[in-house]
């Protein structure tokens, strides 16, 4: 269901992120303008890919049995400490079926396997309540809020080897 992200994905992310903007764009902050531009968004992709060699970044595509795009899960930011981002997002015609969770749960089952990665960190807005369960059913636990801006926002975290840690 989760798939690295590669080069050859570029179209079908392109077409997947750009006919789920809005949808998106209800629920996170938005990425602005430029990334739906094609020549900005292949620049952004081979950034990503750069990331994903160096292993500070691992970035998976959530795809349905035909291959086609429903979604994307993320694990980004990775420190020195072994401390990352989780990020997931699943196109609108496909919410409320699981695959989020699942997608999380498959994530955290392939990151285990890195070494480096210790923690990871969740944050998803107040109004996302989805999301919220989605980090809730994979083990994370609740560390607080904050404000950033305008964004309301309700942050997580999960230990890979050790179970659960404290915020």
């Amino acid at each position: 269901m989760i798939e690295k992200l590669k080069l050859d994905d570029e179209k079908a992310l392109f077409d997947f992120e750009t006919s789920n903007r809005y949808f998106f764009e209800t629920l996170v902050p938005t990425r602005g303008d430029e990334f739906y531009i094609p020549p900005y968004f292949n620049l952004r992709l081979h950034a990503l890919l750069d990331e994903q060699e160096k292993g500070l970044s691992y970035f998976f595509l959530i795809k349905n049995s035909e291959h086609e795009i429903v979604g994307r899960v993320n694990l980004v930011d990775i420190n020195e400490h072994g401390t990352g981002q989780i990020g997931y997002r699943v196109g609108e015609e496909y919410i409320g079926k699981g695959i989020a969770y699942q997608a999380v749960q498959q994530l955290l089952k392939e990151i285990s396997q890195y070494k480096k990665v210790k923690v990871i960190e969740g944050k998803t807005t107040a109004n996302n309540i989805a999301s919220q369960k989605v980090l809730e059913k994979n083990g994370f636990v609740y560390c607080g809020e904050s404000n950033e801006g305008v964004d309301h926002f309700l942050h997580y975290k999960y230990e890979i080897n050790e179970g659960l840690e404290e915020c």
